[in-house]
């Protein structure tokens, strides 16, 4: 009798070790995976973060450029040339030259 309660125990001893195994293992599974999908995760934050870096960079540059041409818009150098340009005029010590036209 005391044999069968040993070969019993024995039994549930070892169907109790399987079920721990069966735990662990699966617990390792699912942490491999999830550290995957994290390491993929990371890659893409990495890949999003020098994206929107670059665009920082541009828009930097960009604000930088708008400011330039602020301060060049408030000069006299710009009216001047904004009068020449769209207005055709001169100042009265210049002197306009304008190419022939060809007749055809």
């Amino acid at each position: 009798m005391q044999e069968v309660r040993v070969r019993q125990s024995n039994r549930q001893s070892n169907v109790g070790l399987i079920l721990v195994f069966l735990v662990v293992i699966t617990i390792i599974i699912a942490s491999s995976v999830r550290s995957v999908s994290l390491h993929q995760k990371s890659k893409e934050l990495s890949v999003t973060q020098a994206q929107l870096e670059q665009q920082l960079e541009e828009a930097t540059n960009k604000s930088a450029e708008l400011e330039e041409r602020e301060k060049y818009m408030k000069t006299k150098k710009y009216i001047e040339d904004e009068a020449k340009n769209k207005l055709g005029l001169v100042n009265n010590d210049e002197i306009l030259i304008k190419p022939k036209e060809k007749d055809d």
